[in-house]
């Protein structure tokens, strides 16, 4: 099954068909659309999670809970926003998992007022990561535009050092240091010194880890 990444596209994942079908005319009667899964297992497979704009999970099912499930996407770089269903005595395990990063967390029999409240919460998340996700792209393809040269100058310039100090570093001119330093202004697009820094830091390796899990998560 090929799946379509859609802003308003939600994954539901329970093992009972009732809460299931509930779930899902909840949902499509505010017009959006959704996938359902009987398990974490499925929904893995499906990729689902790569397309979907949030998913809605029970947090005790048969086989991988919905637990295991978010560690592992967690593992994965995933950040789809979750919003966990539980039974009234997991609500200790909800709480742990809203520390982890779930969107939201509701005990059964779910309100739907409010679940729709906390789903349109979850898709303005998932909209600001789809949005991060997609500067940090254009941000790397400018990055990739840099000669080797000019990305051995990065990291040394927004170091703090001066012309002088990088020049002797790499055993070239002060010059030449500023010839590839306007090269890297332009090419990055950077207005300012200031913004030039900001840049280096989103790309730092750090950096790169948690901005590469929005990417996953925008399917690019």
């Amino acid at each position: 099954m090929k799946i379509e990444r859609t802003p308003n596209l939600l994954a539901i994942l329970d093992d009972d068909k009732s809460v299931q079908s509930a779930l899902q005319d909840l949902i499509e009667s505010q017009g959006m659309s959704t996938l359902c899964f009987d398990s974490a297992e499925q929904f893995l497979e499906s990729g689902a999670r790569n397309k979907a704009a949030c998913l809605i999970a029970d947090i005790r099912m048969p086989g991988m809970s919905g637990i295991e499930l978010q560690a592992k996407l967690k593992t994965e770089r995933c950040r789809i926003p979750i919003i966990f269903l539980t039974g009234r005595g997991d609500i200790p395990l909800a709480v742990s998992a809203m520390k982890e990063g779930a969107s939201d967390f509701f005990t059964k029999p779910v309100d739907g007022t409010s679940l729709l409240s906390a789903v349109e919460r979850a898709l303005q998340q998932n909209l600001v990561h789809r949005r991060e996700a997609l500067e940090y792209a254009r941000l790397v393809a400018r990055y990739e535009s840099l000669t080797p040269r000019e990305q051995e100058l990065l990291p040394l310039l927004v170091s703090g050092l001066l012309n002088k100090q990088v020049a002797f570093e790499l055993g070239i001119t002060e010059y030449t240091v500023q010839f590839h330093r306007g090269h890297i202004m332009r090419k990055l697009q950077a207005d300012s010194f200031a913004g030039l820094v900001r840049m280096a830091d989103k790309l730092s390796p750090k950096q790169q880890q948690h901005l590469e899990g929005q990417s996953l998560l925008s399917g690019t």
